[in-house]
């Protein structure tokens, strides 16, 4: 029975991995060779109990970080070169690294170059954390005069402005309204 299970575990996961989905009931009757929906009620109940899954507040099975979660591997230079350490540590997920507040949080797709200098490049996504006080020095998606915008959050003579990280744009002082959408809280690039 145990050796059962494990297989439609690794099938499970095999089919998430392939698909980037959970699969739905009728396809884990297929996947697992069951015929009886009851049986899978138990087996994502079982996914459920070893942390695999979890069901949402409408009772959809959504992934765990153990399902979804890379090895957090060691640490490496970035200046001079050092010996390497291999510390095979915890496995931690983009979501929890990234996102302290999931329902506060949302991601956008950056387009223009006026971030650049901050590290933040055409076609990157930003995670942007909503409700979050902005501050001076806080790079945020704001609303200026009805356009949206992301700048660097700054006073500069006493005057609110949002600031571009790259010389070929203006400083933007806004002239009848400003309204923050959230505080960008990460950068998410994919170099492949």
């Amino acid at each position: 029975m145990n050796n059962i299970y494990k297989e439609r575990k690794e099938k499970f996961i095999d089919f998430y991995k392939e698909n980037k989905r959970i699969p739905s009931y009728s396809e884990m009757m297929k996947l697992f060779s069951l015929k009886s929906k009851d049986s899978i009620f138990k087996i994502v109940s079982k996914f459920i109990e070893e942390g695999l899954v979890s069901k949402d507040n409408q009772g959809k099975i959504v992934p765990k970080s153990i399902l979804v979660g890379a090895r957090l591997l060691g640490t490496v230079a970035a200046g001079f070169p050092s010996p390497a350490e291999e510390d095979l540590g915890d496995t931690i997920t983009l979501d929890d690294f990234l996102i302290h507040k999931k329902e506060a949080t949302f991601l956008l797709k950056v387009s223009g170059e006026s971030m650049i200098n901050a590290g933040i490049n055409p076609d990157d996504y930003v995670v942007v954390e909503k409700g979050k006080e902005a501050k001076s020095g806080d790079i945020v998606i704001a609303e200026v005069d009805t356009e949206w915008t992301m700048k660097w959050l700054r006073k500069i003579d006493g005057r609110v402005a949002l600031v571009p990280d790259n010389p070929k744009f203006p400083i933007i002082y806004p002239e009848n309204e400003l309204n923050i959408g959230g505080v960008v809280v990460g950068v998410v690039r994919k170099y492949v």
